[in-house]
């Protein structure tokens, strides 16, 4: 016999690695000036142990905004483009779209920034344009991935119901295919936290300001401080995207429950039964 749920438990946050790993990265933001005694035990023969050009909360806020502004690009791109090359008006350019983006991975940011900088000058845009193009492959590889894993029974039931192709793209497709197109943004996503750094190197303020710093002025404080903030930012968004992807698998099951033709069939004979099962036509409500 089952048992109704018990009431939640309000101290299971204490088990929850993503609660922890985001209390560490926040504390260490803002409390990063009071581990100063640290830094002069660590590295005596350092002046100054502590990076203070900046502040580490504004250094992270700068690190998060470029990596969501250079994401998005790199979604809505790669998304566009995955989707173009699965169907069959773009089912031709599929190689030449996965060439390109694969060498958008392969060509290392650091030329690109050496590129962009002549061209458009010091600052954030040459940045993104090279994270938009360093992200692009796994997010393109993953909304291919995702799309060809619908099973094809589901696609012919929302066509039996007399979906246009946008409708079955945009509410079976896409929705199925969701979890795995999220698992290559969250790939594209990590790699552009680490990747993310370099762009200090041209003028943009991320975490990799004190990395830079510290690698030019042999500062290893600097350049300890820079990386714990960076790993810890990949961790908590790796952490975030984990519990997210678990409740989409759970969501994209009950969706192709809902629309495997096993559950539609019956509603499609029994409507077909009503009306004499002479026309072979779906009733009105259903086409």
């Amino acid at each position: 016999m089952s048992h109704p749920p018990g009431p939640p438990n309000p101290y299971r946050w204490f088990a929850d690695p993503l609660s922890w790993a985001l209390l560490v990265l926040v504390s260490l933001m803002f409390g990063m000036p009071l581990l100063t005694p640290v830094f002069k035990a660590l590295f005596p023969e350092l002046q100054r142990p502590l990076y203070l050009q900046d502040t580490f909360p504004a250094l992270v806020a700068a690190h998060i905004s470029i990596v969501a502004i250079s994401s998005a690009i790199s979604i809505v791109v790669g998304v566009g483009a995955g989707v173009f090359v699965t169907h069959r008006i773009g089912r031709d350019f599929r190689p030449l779209v996965e060439t390109v983006v694969a060498i958008g991975q392969t060509f290392p940011p650091v030329a690109v920034l050496a590129v962009a900088v002549p061209i458009i000058g010091f600052g954030t845009q040459p940045a993104l344009i090279a994270l938009a193009l360093y992200g692009l492959l796994p997010i393109v590889q993953s909304t291919i991935a995702g799309i060809e894993s619908v099973p094809e029974p589901v696609s012919e039931a929302a066509r039996g119901l007399g979906m246009s192709r946008w409708r079955i793209l945009t509410q079976v497709e896409l929705p199925l295919a969701l979890p795995v197109l999220l698992a290559g943004v969250r790939t594209s996503v990590i790699i552009n936290i680490g990747t993310a750094a370099i762009a200090s190197t041209v003028g943009a303020k991320t975490l990799g300001s004190p990395i830079i710093v510290g690698l030019s002025g042999f500062n290893t404080a600097y350049i300890l401080q820079g990386a714990l903030l960076v790993g810890l930012l990949a961790v908590v968004t790796d952490l975030a995207f984990d519990r997210l992807l678990q409740r989409l698998e759970h969501w994209r099951h009950a969706g192709e429950e809902k629309l495997t033709p096993a559950k539609t069939s019956p509603v499609l004979g029994g409507s077909r039964a009503r009306r004499g099962g002479q026309t072979g036509q779906l009733p009105p409500d259903k086409a």
